[in-house]
């Protein structure tokens, strides 16, 4: 329960009926509460009465001259929790022997990671977060090459907590939940563009074991980079040599073609014709918007099953759950709006039952890759999954 010396709650209605409870960690961090429409929880909140260190000085990133790419140097999170048991999850509800992240018992959480690779400085002092004194001077100062080059990483990394259970993923939440998490992507990815110094806003989550995940809650992850991912500048790159509208060309050419796995009314789902793993598939909006922040009301709803209908048949293709990177690629923050559009890339490493795929010398070291499932059968194989997991769900 709050009190007058706890942090202020703020409440605000957001669409589909999700509210928001807006208030600060024991260090000072955001968290939010995102409320489903039909949650069984009241309004009040408990406080985190834990008593934190301060949280790690903002890291550096240093400029490699060779490719352009900034590299953060982030040694704080080396000391992250390694697969702890149900007793110990830092992502579950605070208990009396669970001091964890989360003070209360939640619907969907969102709050500043505590071992950010971006932040807590940004590029202005906002709020609780300090400027950082060697902040990226924009673009221009982030193209620029040169030997010996550092910034600051300012920015933001938060955790999108799903579900207040132990195990899970997106995909094993009901539609209704879904439909809140996309409404706290969506509200995540507006603040955080409007902070100084943030120039793209990545929500994702990576799932299983064999992709590197150290806590088996259901969560996913937001970067707020202070500069266009390597990436996202190639796309923008391929839309200045080719067209404005490349992304509708695509979708075209994909809509008319064997790779679709299926298509609703605002969104289609296909394997790209020059997919790269064993299993990727792309979900793209109908219509171009450069982020979920600009999505319609009718999207959000209709994106709630279709993207479990989707996860719930890449887990139909084995016995087992199947590991999987969910990227959300959305548009930069000041650049490219009106022709990178929204979409997402969900890539698995697993190109068999028993076999994943490794990125060895080739891929890893000179990026040439060699696809060994083509992508038509891999759309084949995924309208098969679905297909399965339809009649499973309907029996």
């Amino acid at each position: 329960m709050n009190t007058p010396e706890s942090p202020e709650i703020r409440t605000e209605l957001l669409g589909a009926g999700v509210v928001k409870r807006a208030t600060t960690l024991a260090d000072g961090r955001d968290l939010f509460y995102y409320d489903d429409p039909d949650t069984a929880l009241g309004a009040e909140r408990s406080v985190d009465a834990r008593t934190l260190a301060p949280r790690p000085d903002t890291a550096t990133m240093r400029l490699d001259v060779l490719t352009g790419d900034w590299i953060t140097v982030a040694a704080n999170r080396q000391n992250r929790v390694m697969m702890p048991g149900a007793d110990a999850d830092p992502l579950a509800p605070q208990t009396p022997g669970n001091p964890s992240e989360v003070p209360s018992r939640y619907d969907v959480a969102v709050f500043e990671n505590r071992s950010p690779a971006f932040g807590p400085a940004l590029a202005e002092p906002t709020g609780t977060a300090p400027g950082a004194a060697n902040a990226p001077r924009g673009l221009d100062d982030l193209a620029a090459l040169g030997l010996g080059r550092t910034r600051t990483a300012v920015g933001r990394c938060e955790v999108v907590c799903f579900s207040p259970e132990h195990t899970g993923s997106f995909g094993t939440q009901t539609v209704t939940r879904a439909r809140t998490v996309i409404e706290a992507w969506a509200d995540r990815t507006a603040a955080l563009s409007a902070l100084p110094g943030i120039q793209q806003v990545f929500p994702f989550e990576n799932r299983g074991e064999a992709i590197g995940v150290t806590l088996p809650h259901p969560h996913g992850q937001i970067y707020a980079y202070p500069y266009v991912t390597p990436r996202t500048s190639r796309v923008l790159d391929a839309v200045d040599r080719t067209a404005p509208d490349l992304f509708a060309r695509i979708l075209e050419e994909e809509q008319a073609s064997e790779r679709v796995v299926f298509r609703g009314e605002h969104w289609t789902a296909f394997v790209p014709f020059a997919a790269r793993w064993p299993l990727e598939v792309h979900l793209m909006p109908h219509r171009h918007v450069p982020d979920l922040a600009a999505t319609s009301a009718e999207e959000r709803d209709e994106l709630a099953p279709l993207y479990l209908r989707l996860l719930r048949g890449v887990d139909a293709l084995y016995a087992d759950p199947t590991p999987y990177i969910a990227a959300w690629h959305q548009a930069p923050v000041h650049v490219g709006r009106d022709s990178v559009r929204l979409h997402l890339q969900l890539t698995s490493p697993r190109r068999a039952a028993d076999k994943l795929k490794f990125l060895a010398g080739s891929e890893s070291a000179m990026w040439a890759w060699a696809a060994e499932v083509a992508p038509e059968q891999g759309a084949a194989r995924l309208r098969e999954a679905i297909a399965r997991a339809d009649g499973e769900a309907s029996a």
